[in-house]
């Protein structure tokens, strides 16, 4: 599913516009963002976390010169599924 059916869905199932439903997803999605950007965790109990982690830097190798090059560490946002979601799926 992408954005455009998930815009769909969300105006079939709650009766909102489709305007008014990318609205409200852009602004979920923007205000995760900037949680996360701010080291904050959002849980949606039921549903999962948004979280950041720290990747440690490690070494990798270049394909194409078989060299081994120094990957540097970063931060990463992470999603970790709650145990209603992950029910539903099984």
């Amino acid at each position: 599913m992408n954005k455009k059916e998930l815009i769909n869905e969300l105006s079939t199932r709650t009766g909102y516009t489709k305007k008014v439903s990318s609205d409200l997803i852009d602004t979920f999605v923007d205000i995760v963002g900037d949680k996360l950007a701010d080291g904050e965790e959002v849980k949606l109990v039921g549903f999962g976390t948004f979280e950041v982690v720290e990747r440690k830097p490690r070494k990798g190798v270049n394909p194409r010169t078989k060299k081994a090059i120094k990957i540097p560490g970063a931060k990463v946002p992470k999603f970790r599924a709650g145990k209603e979601l992950k029910e539903k799926v099984q």
